[in-house]
């Protein structure tokens, strides 16, 4: 039994069969069993933990240690990002559905595109928006167009949220001023704007085909009605707005796009300002927490109070909106945990160095230890980041050119976003936020996220063997 042990949690076979089985118990709970993913993951985070052999305080602290458990860690990690901006993004999207302000903006690209094409139309959203905003971010502004447009047709959700998803995701993957291809830039000393030429080149491919094609076929197979919580608080806006006329396309533009630039102008000025004043101001207001509590406030006033709304017209507005979103933020929590119980591990270190062994070309073991790392723990920037530190000094020796250096980024970036499943927080926002069982967020999702990968890293390799 101790051999067994100690193979278990100091050998590479060991600690990958471990962190293997803890994933399959914590599907079969939920996919099987019904448990609440939020429960399920708690229960596998643990049996993992205790499996590994690490110790008690490690796991849920002491009082006498006086350092963060994994439990603290793990939850305070993700909730300490994702928290503010999901309550300020719910709200900011309640109060646009209440003004008709969403149906406003909803009419006009239904207008432009047709409503073959809405689904088209809220992709490119995601492209755009996805730019300079977060990935979670742009979920969170940009989910009450989703939301109305799949009300209006009938259709499933899923033709309208993956196309959004797919853009965002390539976005944030590919290119600056995100926090992975940035990072990328500095360790692999590759010069942004051939980063960003080669990141547009993989990333656009690789969402008309994960980001149109996939939706389109997906979405006539599985249909999602739009979630009831938003259906009924919705229903409940509309009727103490029937009277009310409609905002101004100006207006409602004014309040989605703040945000963004204020965002924008802060991540662009963290890189072209120097540290000054200047930049000191850039950075507090286009702070996503501060930046969206602007827009809310704004939103409040000009298409809350100004149109009629008193106040406890909004406080009834917010509570209904608000009131789904506490198990959200306990199921992302979780799945933090879980994420930093799997690296505790060191189950991601042992997969990359088994890995970096095998004798690839060098943009192939680029993308495959980024891809073992995402799917070991989940989070697409620390894949970038580890992979990229991994594979830096063999980059060093290769003597590439810049738009080699890029490509490779790019391949990395490829890896980053494969497969994301129940340890990676962004699994949890779309299966929450668009009302997606677990099981069918597997189905689509998840398999969006490896359609954009593979398509992402084939554009690269090919692009590798002409430039």
């Amino acid at each position: 039994m101790t051999g067994f042990l100690n193979w278990l949690q100091h050998s590479t076979g060991g600690l990958l069969t471990l962190s293997g089985v803890g994933i399959a118990v914590l599907l079969l709970m939920i996919i099987k069993f019904k448990v609440e993913p939020f429960i399920a993951l708690l229960i596998a985070g643990l049996l993992v933990a205790l499996g590994a052999g690490l110790s008690i305080e490690a796991i849920v602290g002491s009082a006498q240690s006086g350092k963060n458990s994994l439990v603290e860690s793990g939850f305070g990690g993700v909730l300490g990002h994702v928290a503010a901006i999901i309550g300020l993004g719910t709200l900011l999207g309640a109060i646009l559905e209440a003004s008709g302000g969403a149906e406003v903006l909803t009419r006009r690209l239904l207008g432009a595109f047709g409503e073959n094409r809405a689904p088209l139309a809220m992709g490119l959203s995601g492209l755009i928006f996805g730019i300079p905003v977060f990935f979670d971010i742009g979920i969170f502004v940009l989910a009450p167009l989703v939301y109305v447009a799949a009300r209006r047709s009938g259709r499933s959700i899923l033709l309208y949220c993956l196309p959004l998803l797919g853009g965002l995701s390539v976005m944030h993957a590919f290119l600056p001023p995100h926090p992975g291809p940035v990072a990328l830039a500095g360790l692999l000393k590759v010069d942004l704007g051939w980063l960003i030429i080669m990141g547009l080149a993989c990333a656009i491919p690789a969402w008309i085909v994960g980001g149109v094609i996939f939706p389109a076929w997906i979405g006539k197979r599985i249909h999602i009605p739009v979630a009831e919580e938003f259906v009924e608080a919705a229903k409940v806006a509309a009727e103490k707005n029937k009277d009310r006329t409609e905002p101004s396309l100006g207006l409602v533009s004014f309040i989605i796009g703040l945000p963004l630039v204020l965002i924008l102008l802060a991540t662009f000025g963290s890189i072209m300002l120097p540290k000054g004043r200047l930049l000191s101001v850039f950075t507090f207001f286009g702070s996503p927490p501060v930046a969206l509590t602007i827009a809310v406030l704004l939103a409040f006033w000009l298409l809350g109070t100004r149109r009629g709304m008193t106040a406890k017209d909004i406080g009834e507005l917010s509570s209904a909106a608000l009131r789904p979103v506490g198990m959200l933020l306990l199921v992302i929590g979780a799945g933090g945990f879980f994420g930093a119980v799997l690296s505790a591990t060191g189950v991601g270190k042992v997969l990359a160095g088994t890995l970096a062994s095998a004798g690839l070309p060098l943009i192939a073991l680029s993308y495959v230890i980024s891809c073992g790392l995402r799917i070991a723990q989940g989070s697409a920037t620390v894949a970038i980041v580890t992979t990229a530190g991994i594979v830096g000094p063999q980059v060093a020796e290769a003597g590439l050119s810049q738009p080699q250096l890029a490509l490779i980024g790019a391949a990395i970036a490829a890896g980053s976003i494969i497969a994301s499943h129940v340890n990676d927080g962004g699994f949890w926002i779309v299966s929450r936020y668009f009302g997606i069982s677990t099981k069918d967020t597997l189905k689509t999702w998840t398999v969006q996220e490896t359609i954009l990968s593979v398509v992402g890293f084939a554009v690269a390799a090919a692009l590798m063997a002409v430039v």
